[in-house]
């Protein structure tokens, strides 16, 4: 093996970047763990052609995670979100997964979660600041 010293370069967002970073860990999850890969999944909730809300996460053989849910403020409180919620652990649950996990900012949303059967797995203090906190949920299905 060659020990190189690289140049290490900083920048704002850089999607090719993120695209090959994907790209070169899928090749990587997909040797330590043979089968299917990771598969995108998104549930929308649309009134005509208008969003009132999204669930964007992934399945991966017996794991779903979400990575962002989102509802519509007027519509917070409404069910929507529950319905997503309710969605994206369907089709997980058709993909063969038998847990999700997610993670919510106190800030957010980890009540919702808890009350969609929830459990808080792990709390990450002082993220993203002082008073708040970053919480790792788990359900399984």
């Amino acid at each position: 093996m060659r020990i190189v010293t690289p140049r290490i370069v900083t920048s704002a967002a850089d999607p090719a970047l993120d695209q090959r970073l994907s790209h070169e860990l899928d090749r990587f999850n997909a040797a330590a763990v043979p089968g299917p890969s990771a598969v995108e999944l998104t549930v929308q909730a649309l009134d005509g052609d208008e969003l009132l809300g999204g669930v964007s996460g992934w399945t991966w053989q017996e794991a779903a995670g979400i990575g962002m849910t989102w509802v519509r403020e007027d519509q917070r409180g409404t069910g929507v979100g529950a319905r997503l919620l309710t969605a994206f652990e369907d089709e997980a649950r058709t993909r063969g997964a038998r847990r999700v996990f997610v993670t919510s900012f106190t800030f957010q949303a980890p009540g919702f979660y808890e009350k969609h059967g929830y459990r808080e797995i792990f709390r990450w203090d002082g993220m993203p600041v002082d008073g708040q906190a970053d919480v790792h949920f788990r359900k399984d299905l």
